[in-house]
């Protein structure tokens, strides 16, 4: 029963490759079920310093009127996989990857959310905690349009909408409010133009 059953889930995934308008639940289930592990596909700098890409996913809340002010802004923030702290989701850029892909791919991973990519915030440097080295990271926008019932650190992290000023103070990361201001400085330019 064992052997017909792997055959007939081998069989599932291939055809699914192949015909995914006929399997589109398996390509969909496989795609949020599993995070990539492991670092033999890296890129680092030429200092040495380990590439991460990471992103703030945000939305505006829906009201009554048609706003999008700072007020209205929300951000997600995700906890640390230890449970320590709140941040933004990020991770390893690697090397089959635009910096665009690694960034939508951790979001995905961490955060359970989709959407567009936008502007680059910045690139910091700093320590990492567990080990001894150093990271660069490329934090972008990214403008929320799903997010997902299961994703793949789902039953590792929680995710939580919170307010610029609510972010700001729980994010653990100096660099990650100064990313965070970023955001909100870019978002602000539209509205101030349209007051000129």
């Amino acid at each position: 029963m064992g052997l017909f059953l792997s055959k007939t889930c081998t069989d599932l995934l291939l055809f699914s490759v192949f015909f995914p308008k006929r399997f589109p639940f398996v390509s969909v289930q496989l795609a949020n079920s599993v995070s990539r592990t492991g670092r033999h596909s890296q890129r680092y700098d030429s200092k040495g310093y380990r590439q991460v890409v990471g992103c703030i996913p945000y939305r505006y809340r829906e009201t009554n009127c048609q706003s999008s002010s700072i007020e209205d802004l929300e951000v997600l923030v995700i906890s640390s996989q230890k449970g320590q702290g709140m941040m933004f989701p990020k991770g390893g850029w690697e090397t089959d990857e635009t910096v665009e892909d690694a960034a939508m791919r951790e979001t995905q991973e961490e955060a359970g959310v989709v959407g567009k990519v936008e502007n680059c915030l910045g690139n910091w440097q700093y320590k990492s905690k567990r080990q001894n080295i150093m990271h660069e990271v490329y934090m972008f926008s990214l403008l929320v349009n799903d997010q997902l019932d299961r994703w793949p650190e789902k039953n590792l992290r929680e995710r939580r909408w919170m307010t610029v000023a609510e972010a700001r103070e729980v994010c653990q990361h100096g660099w990650m409010k100064e990313a965070l201001d970023v955001l909100v400085s870019q978002q602000l330019q539209p509205e101030e133009k349209s007051r000129t």
